[in-house]
C-alpha cells in the first residue's frame, strides 16, 4: 500500500514503541474497545472476565513527584490472563467484526459520558465487576443523551496534566473507530462495514518465505536474506503479556526495516482476549502486512503457559483465538501449527476446514509433532493430505527440512495445493538458499564470499543494535549464535552426494582453504575468533555458549 510505503522512506526502520504510548500501557489506561466488544460478542467473557476501565480513581491521583497514590487493593495488571476457559460455552456463535458487535450491545454513551463516574458505583466498593456496573447504566437507557452530559462533572482529578493529554489524544482516535462522535444514539451506517471477503489478503504463492526465527531471526539477519532473494519476512516470536505490558525488549522484535517489503509479526499467547487486545494494539502503533499466531511453539516454558503447541489439545479454544483476532483487526490473521502435540496423533487435517471459517487467511504446518521436537524428518505427506482437505479461501505453507532448490522443487510439484514453503533452519545454515531456489542452481560458495555475508551482518547489526562498546557486544552476541549453525555448511566442491541434507550430521573435514576450515568448526572458540575477525578482540574473561545448540538435531529451536 501506498500509505506503508511512504511511512517506510521516512526512517530505515519502524515500529519502535512510543514513550508515551509505553506509559499509558504501563498505567493500564488504554482502552481496547473493539478486542473487548469482540471478544465479548464471541461468548468469550466468562465470570473471571474483566473489561479494562477508562479511568480508575485511585490509579489516576498522581502526585507531583510523579509517584501514584493507588491502593493496593486497587491496582491492576495490565494483562488479565484468567479467562476460566471451562466455564465458557462450549459453541460459540459465528465471528463478528467489531462494528456489527456494537449494534447488538447495547449503545454506548459519548467520550464525556465516559468519563463520569457513578457516585452509587463508587460507593459500593470496589469488588463491584465492570459487568454489574454495565447493568446498572442499562436501566438508564431510556433517559436522554443530554441528561447524561448535563451531570456534574465528578470524574476523578488527573494531575499530571501531560499524562491526561497523552491518554485523551490517544482514545479519541480509538473512540472515533466504533463510536459516531456527535450523536450518541447515531444509527451506524450498515453500507460501510467491512465483510469478511473485503478485507486485506496476502497472496503467498510461489514467494520465498523466511520462517520467524527465536534469537537468530533478528532484523539483521532478515536484511541479509532479502539481499539473498527471500520474498516474506516475520519478527521473532513475541509473547503478548510482555507487549501489553509495555517491555522494550518485546517490542524491539516488531522492528520493521524498509527493505522488508511484506513483512509480518508472530505473536504468541494463550487466552482470546489477551490476543485480541495484543493484535489490536499492533495494528494501532505498527506497521505490518500481516500477524501471525504461534500454535506450534514447542519450548517448555511457553507450553507450561498454555500457549504455543499447547493449544493443538485445545480446539475450542483455537477456534476462540482465531475468531477474536481476525474479528477484531483488519490484517490478515495467519497460525502457524505442527502436526499435533503428540507424536502419531496428527490432528490439523480434522481442524483445517474449521480454521479457514474460523477467520485465518492462511495455515503454516510444521511437518513434525510438538513431542518430535527435531528428532524426526519432517512428514511432508501429511501436510499434503491436510493441503487437499484445505478449503479454498485458507492458503496452506509448508515447513521443515527445506535445504535445496530440488527439496523446494519436488514439494511444490508433489503437492500443487501448497501456496508455498516457509524457510527455517535451512537458511540459518546457508542464507544463499533463496538465491539457488530462484537460480535453480547448487552454489558452491567460497570461503571469502561467506565471510563477505558475515560483514554485511556485522554491519546491518551496528546500524540495528549501535556501534557503541554495547552496540558491539550485542552484535557480536548474536553472530556468534548465527555461527552455531552456519558451521553446519558442507561446501558443494566437498560433498560426494548432491544436495546436503539438513539432517546429516556434518563430519569433520579440512576445507579448501585456511578460512573454510575455520568455519567449519562447530567449536565456541573458532566462532570467537571470526567474531574478532570483523568486530575486533572481545572482552577479558569473554565466553559463549549457543542458546540453541546447533549438534543437539532434537532440541527445540523456534516455533
Amino acid at each position: 500500500p501506498a500509505a506503508t510505503s511512504n511511512l517506510l522512506k521516512k526512517s530505515s526502520e519502524v515500529n519502535g514503541l512510543s514513550k508515551d504510548v509505553q506509559k499509558l500501557l504501563w498505567k493500564n489506561k488504554i482502552r481496547f474497545t473493539k478486542a473487548d466488544v469482540v471478544v465479548k460478542s464471541l461468548g468469550l467473557a466468562g465470570p473471571n472476565w474483566k473489561v479494562k476501565k477508562l479511568v480508575d480513581k485511585e490509579e489516576d491521583e498522581v502526585g507531583l513527584d510523579g509517584s501514584h497514590a493507588a491502593d493496593e487493593t486497587n491496582c491492576k495488571k495490565v494483562v488479565d490472563d484468567s479467562v476460566d476457559c471451562s466455564e465458557c460455552p462450549s459453541t460459540f456463535p459465528a465471528a463478528v467484526n467489531a462494528e456489527e458487535a456494537c449494534e447488538t450491545d447495547e449503545l454506548r454513551p459519548s467520550k464525556k459520558a465516559k468519563l463520569v463516574v457513578d457516585e452509587k458505583s463508587s460507593d459500593e466498593g470496589e469488588g463491584a465487576t465492570v459487568l454489574e456496573k454495565d447493568n446498572e447504566k442499562n436501566s438508564a437507557e431510556t433517559e436522554p443523551a443530554d441528561n447524561v452530559l448535563a451531570e456534574p462533572d465528578r470524574s476523578p482529578k488527573i494531575s499530571n496534566l501531560k499524562d491526561a493529554t497523552v491518554l485523551e489524544k490517544y482514545n479519541e482516535k480509538k473512540s472515533a473507530e466504533t463510536e459516531p462522535a456527535d450523536d450518541v444514539h447515531a444509527e451506524p451506517d450498515k453500507s460501510l462495514k467491512i465483510h469478511p471477503r473485503e478485507k486485506m489478503l496476502i497472496d503467498f504463492r510461489e514467494k520465498l518465505y523466511l520462517a520467524p526465527l527465536t534469537t537468530v531471526g533478528n532484523l539483521p539477519f532478515r536484511r541479509v536474506c532479502k539481499t539473498l532473494g527471500a520474498d516474506v519476512t516475520c519478527g521473532e516470536m513475541a509473547m503478548c503479556t510482555n507487549l501489553l505490558q509495555g517491555q522494550a525488549s518485546e517490542w524491539a522484535l516488531l522492528r520493521r526495516h524498509s527493505s522488508e517489503d511484506l513483512f509480518g509479526v508472530q505473536i504468541c499467547g494463550a487466552y482470546p482476549d489477551t490476543i485480541a487486545r495484543t493484535v489490536e494494539l499492533i495494528e494501532k502503533e505498527c506497521t505490518v502486512d500481516f500477524i501471525d499466531i504461534n500454535m506450534g511453539c514447542p519450548i517448555d516454558i511457553v507450553v507450561d503457559k498454555g500457549a504455543g503447541s499447547f493449544l493443538l489439545t485445545k480446539p475450542l479454544r483455537m477456534k476462540g483465538i482465531i475468531q477474536a483476532a481476525s474479528g477484531t483487526v483488519d490484517k490478515p490473521i495467519t497460525v502457524k501449527v505442527r502436526t499435533g502435540y503428540f507424536g502419531g496423533k496428527n490432528r490439523i487435517d480434522s481442524l483445517i476446514a474449521d480454521i479457514g471459517s474460523w477467520g485465518a487467511t492462511a495455515l503454516t504446518i510444521h511437518g513434525r509433532s510438538r513431542q518430535q521436537r527435531y528428532s524426526k524428518l519432517a512428514d511432508w505427506d501429511y501436510i499434503y493430505q491436510c493441503a487437499q482437505k484445505a478449503p479454498c479461501t485458507l492458503q496452506v505453507l509448508g515447513n521443515g527440512d527445506i535445504f535445496s532448490y530440488l527439496d523446494w522443487n519436488n514439494r511444490k510439484t508433489d503437492c500443487p495445493e501448497l501456496s508455498t514453503c516457509m524457510i527455517a533452519r535451512g537458511a540459518l545454515i546457508k542464507p544463499w538458499l533463496f538465491t539457488e531456489i530462484k537460480e535453480q542452481r547448487h552454489w558452491d560458495i567460497s570461503s571469502q564470499e561467506r565471510l563477505n555475508i558475515l560483514k554485511e551482518y556485522v554491519r546491518f547489526g551496528l546500524e540495528h543494535w549501535g556501534s557503541d562498546k554495547k552496540g558491539v557486544e550485542t552484535t557480536r552476541h548474536f553472530l556468534l549464535e548465527w555461527l552455531s549453525y552456519a558451521c553446519r555448511y558442507i561446501p558443494v566442491g566437498l560433498l560426494d552426494v548432491i544436495p546436503q541434507r539438513l539432517n546429516w550430521r556434518p563430519p569433520s573435514y579440512y576445507g579448501r582453504d585456511d578460512l573454510e576450515t575455520l568455519m567449519a568448526s562447530d567449536s565456541a572458540a573458532d566462532w570467537i575468533r571470526i567474531s574478532e575477525m570483523l568486530l575486533g578482540k572481545v572482552p577479558d574473561g569473554f565466553t559463549f555458549a549457543p542458546k540453541h545448540k546447533s549438534n543437539a538435531y532434537d532440541r527445540a529451536e523456534n516455533g
